[in-house]
């Protein structure tokens, strides 16, 4: 089950949120969507940078396996309505499709995938969601080009 929190403007449609989580973990995920200064806020809180981002993961419990979380809420992603609305146009696909690149991001953060430390894992399971679920490039494909 995705808890889904959106304050921001943004029309979304969760089911492929769902459908996208179903296939890595029964856990529950938490999904808030907010605006450019409030994703400030929390960037410059949790990582000390004083920018906004496009997606923070915060994981529950770092000790916890995909096969050993059914029953417990895994964590939280918390996503940039500005930044999603900025790159849907720049790059010429919807909003929504925007969102769930950025959730397959955040997951896979909640999970314990570190694209700044490991030798491509989850560059290749966020190609394999992407390709799964026929959406756009992927944050790490795009910010390695």
């Amino acid at each position: 089950m995705i808890n889904f929190d959106n304050q921001s403007n943004l029309d979304i449609d969760i089911s492929i949120l769902e459908e996208i989580k179903k296939l890595l973990t029964a856990a529950e995920v938490e999904v808030i969507i907010v605006e450019q200064e409030r994703m400030k806020k929390l960037n410059s809180l949790h990582r000390g940078k004083k920018r906004e981002t496009d997606v923070l993961s915060f994981p529950l419990d770092s000790s916890f396996t995909p096969e050993t979380i059914a029953g417990f809420p895994l964590g939280s992603i918390v996503i940039s309505a500005t930044s999603a609305r900025q790159k849907a146009k720049e790059l010429g696909h919807t909003i929504q499709d925007e969102i769930a690149l950025l959730f397959i991001h955040g997951i896979l953060h909640l999970l314990g995938f570190d694209h700044e430390k490991d030798n491509g894992e989850m560059r290749e399971k966020e190609q394999a969601l992407i390709e799964k679920f026929n959406l756009p490039k992927s944050l790490i494909v795009r910010t390695g080009e």
